[in-house]
């Protein structure tokens, strides 16, 4: 378990206790996918974490050009653990990225900005801790296959399988297949895999050792269950914590989901929407800020006991929103998601209970402790510490300059007539446009130097290659549209 008083030198301690011969540091690329190097045990040393390690930063995305590519790592001692799924004794640690001719913070270290953005929250005064709980969403499948139009020689196919056995489209099989194994049934149908038993679901026990992993990890979880979807949807709640702490969690939690599903012979992937016709794939993100010891989104005499910094909080959120998703929502995929029907949140409002607005207000207690307000929105494509970087600089910005976030909305917003619906912001449609918004609004994320404008042009100039690949390459489902026009 990961110890926030943890220093080099106890972390030698535990690296010896342990008898870990190996040692994995990992850090985070611009576009929020964990990287790692892997030294011998016996070259750790204090000097170590004093020096840090040098690594070829140009060959990370969003990060150094060729001829300014070394850069350094200098591990987190608070955040060492043994890593809980390699077989050999490996001690993982996080590392923070530096140059190494300033030996200054890299500013466009993902981490280190998840960092400013709690100096700049502290810096404000309005509070001095903010805390998060994302809930990351999967999809356990038993096979993948995808591929074509990678390039111009690769220009005249394109295609793209998953497999379940808990997959609904798997009913139709013959009783007994060729290679002798029978169809048993007992399938969760689309949009029916909310809460159902075994044998309905049939992977509560590789979530159940995915959990028993997460703890020997040190991170702390809820509750898991089996999602919406049909074919193998799942989530696994972890308990919030702040800002830095629960983007380092969040990586971990991906990390293992992963690596226990390949040991249980399946792949997880986070994507926001592999499957047509059936649910998504979010990352509802929890949040509240804390003044000492006192909650601060919580007013026993507000609107869902919403204290008005919440709603401006809120106003915050909704008003940045477009700018927001191109860090929240960082995926072309992510927009297949984002559709009425699937029970995905478009719809820029708020509301106390209902799940079809951006943001939530839960009412599961009337503890002060436990309000808070749920975005529920983003997806796990983004950079998990720009992604909640981000809507904490939202947020704040809609304290400081108190945004009203306007009337909640207590209806069913999927089940609204039209003229009902006409004049309600939706969230955009794609990522091109929100990589748009961002250009336009970006003033938010760059109070207190967090954001830096050097850090979001190499974004947008990253986020604009997925934009175009697809834009592109026709799809397949247009040969059935056009083919005999």
């Amino acid at each position: 378990m990961a110890d926030p008083k943890a220093t080099a030198k106890s972390v030698l301690e535990l690296m010896k206790k342990e008898g870990a011969i190996m040692v994995d540091i990992k850090f985070t690329d611009l576009l929020g996918a964990w990287q790692h190097t892997t030294i011998p045990a016996y070259n750790l040393d204090e000097d170590v974490f004093e020096d840090g390690i040098g690594f070829d930063g140009s060959s990370i995305k969003g990060f150094q050009t060729i001829d300014q590519s070394d850069m350094l790592l200098k591990l987190d001692p608070t955040t060492a653990i043994i890593d809980p799924v390699m077989q050999t004794p490996t001690l993982s640690v996080v590392a923070d990225v530096y140059d190494p001719l300033t030996l200054q913070p890299y500013s466009r270290d993902p981490r280190y900005v998840a960092k400013k953005a709690i100096t700049y929250l502290q810096s404000t005064g309005i509070a001095d801790k903010a805390f998060f709980g994302p809930e990351a969403e999967f999809f356990l499948f038993s096979g993948v296959s995808f591929g074509g139009q990678i390039g111009a020689g690769d220009g005249h196919h394109a295609h793209y399988r998953v497999e379940s056995a808990e997959g609904e489209w798997n009913n139709k099989n013959d009783v007994v297949d060729e290679y002798g194994i029978a169809n048993l049934g007992y399938r969760p149908r689309n949009k029916g895999g909310y809460f159902p038993v075994p044998p309905s679901d049939s992977l509560v026990e590789v979530r159940n050792q995915m959990v028993l992993t997460l703890e020997k990890a040190g991170v702390k979880v809820d509750v898991h269950h089996h999602e919406v979807a049909s074919g193998g949807q799942g989530e696994i709640g972890i308990t919030f914590d702040t800002l830095v702490e629960m983007a380092d969690k969040l990586q971990l939690h991906k990390y293992i989901v992963k690596n226990v599903a390949r040991q249980n012979g399946l792949t997880a992937t986070f994507m926001p929407k592999p499957i047509f016709g059936d649910n998504g794939t979010g990352m509802h993100c929890h949040q509240s800020l804390w003044k000492g010891d006192q909650p601060l989104f919580f007013d026993a005499n507000g609107y869902a006991q919403l204290s008005d910094t919440a709603r401006w909080y809120i106003g915050g959120i909704l008003k940045h929103a477009p700018a927001l998703l191109a860090f929240t929502n960082a995926s072309t995929n992510s927009y297949h998601r984002l559709v009425p029907g699937y029970e995905a949140p478009i719809y820029l409002l708020y509301s106390q209970r209902n799940r079809s607005a951006a943001v939530r207000i839960p009412l599961y207690s009337k503890s002060p402790k436990t309000k808070r307000i749920e975005f529920r929105t983003p997806d796990v494509t983004g950079n998990i510490y720009l992604s909640l970087a981000a809507q904490l600089m939202a947020g704040l910005d809609g304290i400081k300059n108190k945004i009203d976030p306007g009337d909640p909305l207590d209806k069913d917003l999927y089940e609204l007539e039209p003229e009902e619906r006409h004049g309600i912001p939706t969230v955009p449609g794609s990522l091109d446009e929100v990589l748009s918004a961002l250009q336009a609004d970006s003033e938010f994320l760059m109070q207190g130097d967090v954001f830096t404008s050097d850090l979001i042009e190499h974004y947008l100039a990253l986020k604009q290659v997925d934009v175009d690949a697809i834009r592109l390459r026709p799809h397949p489902w247009e040969y059935s549209m056009y083919f005999d026009v």
